[in-house]
């Protein structure tokens, strides 16, 4: 069986592809509105391992409402909050976690993924990636902002994400330009976050066998 390379891998390797092909004035323009965003003291506030998980009912793209309570009572839940299916950084970590379902089922976990995303363009994440696990719309951001997770865009990258063909507000149905930065939690049965990561870069995501071994420690 070949070995999976780390997500963390497959990022760094679609970054260094993605580098060449635009300017170094877009790619300083975008480093600076990362750093912006780290500064700015987001992850800090952010949920933090200890702390209780809010609790949520959001739709899957059927309509069915998941009520994160009620996936509890039957074992941990790992919480994926990602930014689009417009974003190849979250394609990534999302196929990553598809890859270990079947581990972190084995292990008495289940995985929900969450993104500020209509309905429908949640569907076409999951049916793109052939996702086995629920993929949550949470427009309006409601849920992601009681986990602390919630910013908005900086001005300089939005024409930026236009020129890539991004349309982040046809996207999730709003105007506002709020999305999540990445993050990752692992919730106990008693609603408890576990294991907790967050970032401001969205290019670095928590290494999905990292999450699984803090599922496998509880």
């Amino acid at each position: 069986m070949a070995v999976q390379s780390s997500l963390a891998s497959q990022l760094k390797e679609f970054q260094n592809g993605f580098i060449p092909k635009v300017s170094p004035d877009v790619v300083e323009t975008m480093s600076k509105a990362t750093a912006d965003l780290a500064s700015s003291g987001i992850v800090d506030n952010s949920l933090k391992v200890g702390e209780k998980a809010p609790d949520f009912e959001l739709p899957d793209p059927t309509g069915k409402r998941v009520k994160l309570s009620a996936l509890l009572a039957n074992g941990p839940v790992v919480l994926n909050f990602y930014r689009g299916e417009w974003c190849p950084y979250c394609n990534l970590e999302i196929r990553a976690l598809q890859q270990l379902l079947p581990e972190f089922q084995q292990a008495g976990a289940q995985v929900v993924a969450i993104s500020p995303e209509l309905p429908n363009n949640s569907l076409t994440m999951q049916e793109k990636h052939e996702l086995s696990f629920p993929v949550l719309s949470d427009v309006g951001n409601g849920v992601a902002r009681d986990y602390g997770l919630v910013f908005s865009l900086d001005a300089s990258l939005r024409p930026l994400y236009q020129g890539f063909g991004i349309d982040i507000p046809a996207h999730n149905g709003d105007e506002s330009y709020d999305l999540p930065v990445p993050a990752t939690y692992v919730v106990d049965a008693t609603g408890t976050v576990r294991y907790a990561y967050a970032n401001a870069d969205y290019t670095l995501r928590a290494e999905p066998a990292e999450v699984l071994a803090a599922v496998k420690a509880l």
